[in-house]
């Protein structure tokens, strides 16, 4: 687990984009050694049109992707894998809810469901817990924690400096014109 942090407006987001392929580097090259691995990738602000006619459980349903095509409908144990990741959430009661209608927290949640289905080897998140209450923070720093013991490689953007020092081994620190690799050895980190 690795958090990056920094002043803002210092590249956080946008290496987590260019390591993720969304933008090219701007000198150099990312290089993969295995190839390009899926990645589960939070961004720093997803919207839907309030009246788009899309309800929570149509947008957990998006990381199963990587496995199930257009052409093949959802299973009963898709189904439950989706049930599994919302009720992990605390979302399953919301599962028909148009998303239009959901807290920030509440939508946060949706998408650390996705995120946390998607079982991706490497997940980026772009600033999750901007915007949410405390509880939520703590809920979705657990689901963080659960990723990585099930051997996920995190790579978070983050903020609050308690939360990294808490819960994170790793801090890669940007600064305007340099950056610090740092790793804190732990007896252990909060998961």
């Amino acid at each position: 687990m690795t958090a990056i942090v920094g002043d803002n407006g210092c590249g956080k987001s946008t290496l987590l984009k260019t390591l993720a392929g969304f933008l090219p580097p701007v000198k150099g090259s990312v290089h993969w050694p295995n190839g390009r691995p899926v990645i589960g990738w939070l961004a720093q602000r997803i919207t839907f049109e309030s009246d788009f006619p899309i309800v929570v459980q149509d947008v957990v349903n998006m990381g199963l992707w990587p496995t199930v095509s257009l052409f093949r409908s959802i299973g009963r144990s898709e189904r439950l894998q989706i049930a599994a990741a919302l009720e992990r959430v605390g979302m399953l009661h919301l599962a028909r809810s148009p998303v239009g209608t959901l807290s920030g927290g509440q939508f946060q949640r949706m998408l650390f469901a996705r995120v946390w289905l998607q079982q991706a080897p490497l997940v980026m998140l772009d600033e999750p817990l901007t915007g949410v209450d405390e509880n939520t923070s703590q809920v979705l720093m657990s689901l963080i924690g659960e990723m990585h013991q099930r051997g996920q490689t995190i790579l978070a953007v983050l903020h609050d400096t308690s939360r990294v020092n808490r819960y994170f081994p790793a801090v890669l620190r940007l600064g305007s014109t340099c950056c610090e690799w740092q790793m804190q050895v732990k007896k252990e980190c909060v998961a």
